[in-house]
């Protein structure tokens, strides 16, 4: 059986140790003060807590954008180099097309 991090500090005490911080912490804050001591103590933690798991979301939130903006940046370079390859392919066939032109209109079979 696994002891919550929160309270791994009590395992290293013996048990003369928890007694006598009990003991004065009686002593300090009275019987009738301990009560709303935990209360706070529980509104303390409950805060805390909150607080950490917004920080949390925080961080888990740009690092999610961070990963998106970097995937659109891919998917943009994807598809720019596509459309370069495109205009390419299209320059390509009209130089042929020109060259074939030229071929022809020099060729025996046309004189000029």
């Amino acid at each position: 059986m696994s002891t919550p991090a929160t309270f791994a500090f009590i395992t290293d005490m013996n048990p003369g140790t928890i007694v006598l911080i009990v003991l004065v912490v009686v002593l300090l804050f009275g019987g009738s003060k301990l009560p709303e001591l935990a209360r706070g103590l529980g509104k303390a933690r409950r805060e805390f807590k909150r607080a950490s798991d917004e920080i949390e979301d925080e961080v888990r939130t740009a690092m999610d954008e961070e990963e998106r903006k970097k995937e659109k940046e891919k998917q943009d370079e994807i598809r720019r180099k596509k459309i370069e390859e495109e205009e390419r392919a299209k320059i390509r066939e009209k130089i042929e097309s020109e060259e074939r032109a030229k071929i022809a209109s020099k060729s025996p079979e046309n004189p000029e």
